[in-house]
């Protein structure tokens, strides 16, 4: 549940006035103009406020995905359990809306006894907190998250993850495609004893996206630039109806202790499995 009901708002001048308070004055006001377009500010935080003004973290994701017009559904729902303690994998197409459209719809499905692993800054999205489960992606994991971590796969709350952390990439090959996903998600299942569910979410960034981020990588920068066009990706989103393809549930006993590293790299080839026909051409 979203106990605080303060409004939430994305605020370019403030977050540049606080993290560089000695060099602010010196920034164009073009450049924070540019940045706040980019990143669609005012649109995030009519949005914000929306989602804010909600009972719980489900229904925040219900709104967003309203406000965007965007639906999703599931393709082989029957796979997707009614009892029991999963893992459920996915791919991470699109940085933002594959994350809120499984919210929905697995959050309904287990009346909204989910956990979402995600990186530790999203947790700044307050009507969410009560579902997010953070991941330091760029320091040491704090000990105090590992053991909450840990206490959350020993509880009866649905798991959700990307395992790749960051979203897909463009391959030389010109696929889109996840970057190698993290072997602790069969350290987890092993651990906690639930079987993976695999899901594929059909979806895609712009071409100028995946360019940028390839550009960037070729000329050795390590910041992740095409990250701040992530909420214009959003927004060119709106209206899509959305494809989740739900595979059959893999046993925790099929995974192999002494190989997670390679068990993570066959859960990834079995959700790309999951692919339609169509895009495996």
């Amino acid at each position: 549940m979203t106990s605080d009901k303060e409004m939430m708002r994305i605020d370019v001048d403030e977050v540049l006035r606080k993290r560089m308070p000695r060099y602010y004055r010196h920034i164009p006001k073009w450049l924070t103009g540019w940045l706040k377009r980019t990143i669609h500010q005012d649109e995030l935080n009519a949005i914000l406020q929306h989602m804010t003004a909600q009972p719980g973290g489900v229904e925040a994701a219900d709104a967003a995905l309203s406000d965007l017009q965007v639906t999703a559904t599931l393709v082989g729902g029957h796979n997707v359990p009614s009892q029991g303690r999963y893992i459920f994998v996915s791919n991470h197409p699109l940085g933002g809306l594959d994350g809120l459209s499984l919210i929905s719809v697995l959050g309904h499905k287990y009346d909204g006894h989910i956990r979402f692993l995600v990186n530790d800054l999203l947790m700044a999205v307050k009507p969410l907190q009560g579902i997010f489960l953070p991941v330091n992606k760029y320091g040491r994991q704090s000990r105090l998250a590992a053991v909450e971590i840990e206490r959350q796969y020993q509880g009866d709350n649905q798991m959700i993850t990307f395992p790749a952390g960051l979203c897909s990439r463009m391959t030389g090959s010109g696929e889109i495609h996840d970057l190698e996903w993290h072997k602790m998600v069969v350290t987890h299942a092993l651990h906690s004893h639930r079987d993976v569910v695999p899901l594929y979410f059909d979806g895609r960034n712009s071409g100028f996206f995946y360019r940028l981020a390839r550009w960037r990588k070729r000329l050795g920068l390590k910041f992740n630039y095409e990250m701040v066009y992530l909420p214009g990706e959003m927004f060119k989103c709106r209206g899509s109806n959305f494809k989740i393809y739900v595979g059959q549930p893999v046993p925790w006993q099929s995974l192999d202790a002494r190989h997670p590293a390679q068990e993570a790299r066959r859960l990834c080839s079995m959700t790309y499995g999951l692919r339609p026909a169509k895009e495996k051409e």
